[in-house]
């Protein structure tokens, strides 16, 4: 750990396994989630646009990387996720949340069927609160094991299937959300075919001791090349992914942030989920509001907590904006009230006492490229 300064006081912050690789690469860090993490190297735009081209490497090992395992562990989870776990095949991987007795969304994570367990992927800045949680609301009989000596990398772009089956040859046979494990240089990686960018790709847990000598076997392929936070963040924005701690947090619904998928069919039918009996009702009635897309007019981004207006009225409040390099404007997030919530509806942005025109906008608002398999019939 090293500490840093902040409102004058020595903060204590978590070094990575590669942060001594992205200071060697050039890259500009800052502390975020409790890290030192690079937020670029060339720049946002130019790293932005090579993602969307052809594959960039992103270090996400900050995020918590966990596993559950013990009898009836399936139902232990239904518990505390309002997904059908037990109908999770083996090697499959699924979208899920943890929600408090009100329904509120304490995180957002992905779950794989390892086959002996259940593999869970947290966001890095609740990773610690997860964890507590998790230890709270399961089982005795169920063991949660912290992978605190593995690195994530995730690789993304239509080039990265390319450059990573040159080294694990089997990733091409996967298709979106599925996982394996794979042997590469006596180590094993986990890896999914999923990300955070909209784009085709991969997420691979390493060993921590591994994770170097990984990064440089693929940035040395000349489709690959290293991306930083701030692009991550732009292109995850131009992809409607939304973000925890900005457009959901313990006192957003699932379906006001509108990701009312991630309940399924089977756990709305019988419940059993902490927040159900919040939750469930809202499935049926709607919510008062809806996370939604906002294209944006001029050249000023809309930031968060920016009021959204419907002439006089205040409607709603921007929870994510920023430019989009592959749009070409400003584009937003923002939870706004139902009936101000269809696309094409115009509306106005205050942004230091300025007001900005937008309109609410389909997400994503750049076609995700995801590679799913094949749909097959007539």
């Amino acid at each position: 750990m090293n500490d840093i300064i902040e409102d004058g006081e020595a903060v204590e912050v978590m070094i990575l396994p590669l942060d001594q690789w992205h200071r060697d690469a050039g890259a500009r860090m800052v502390e975020f989630a409790g890290y030192h993490m690079p937020i670029q190297y060339e720049g946002i735009i130019a790293e932005h646009g090579w993602t969307r081209e052809h594959a960039g490497l992103f270090d996400v090992s900050h995020m918590g990387q966990l596993m559950v395992t013990g009898p009836d562990v399936a139902a232990a989870l239904e518990r505390v996720l309002p997904g059908d776990i037990s109908a999770l095949k083996e090697g499959r991987v699924r979208y899920s949340l943890l929600l408090n007795e009100d329904g509120g969304i304490l995180d957002d994570l992905m779950v794989t069927n390892t086959g002996d367990g259940y593999y869970l992927v947290v966001n890095g800045a609740v990773k610690w609160d997860d964890i507590a949680w998790l230890h709270e609301n399961l089982p005795e009989t169920v063991t949660l094991t912290h992978l605190d000596e593995s690195a994530l990398l995730a690789l993304q772009g239509p080039e990265a299937a390319t450059a990573l089956a040159r080294i694990v040859p089997g990733v091409t046979d996967l298709t979106f959300m599925q996982a394996m494990v794979a042997d590469w240089n006596g180590h094993t990686l986990g890896i999914s075919r999923s990300g955070y960018t909209g784009e085709d790709g991969f997420e691979i847990s390493v060993p921590a001791e591994a994770a170097q000598a990984l990064a440089d076997a693929l940035v040395a392929m000349e489709e690959v090349k290293p991306i930083g936070l701030g692009a991550r963040d732009s292109l995850r924005l131009e992809a409607g992914l939304p973000l925890y701690g900005h457009d959901m947090t313990e006192t957003v619904d699932p379906v006001t942030a509108d990701l009312a998928f991630a309940i399924s069919k089977r756990r709305r039918n019988e419940g059993g989920f902490i927040g159900a009996d919040t939750v469930l009702p809202l499935l049926e009635r709607g919510a008062g509001a809806r996370r939604v897309g906002l294209k944006v007019e001029g050249r000023m981004a809309a930031r968060e907590g920016a009021g959204v207006f419907a002439g006089e009225a205040r409607i709603g409040t921007v929870t994510s904006g920023g430019f989009a390099p592959s749009v070409g404007q400003p584009i937003a997030m923002a939870t706004i009230a139902t009936g101000h919530d269809m696309p094409g509806t115009r509306v106005t942005i205050e942004m230091r006492g300025r007001q900005i025109e937008a309109t609410v906008a389909e997400m994503p608002f750049v076609p995700h490229r995801y590679h799913r398999k094949a749909k097959t019939g007539a």
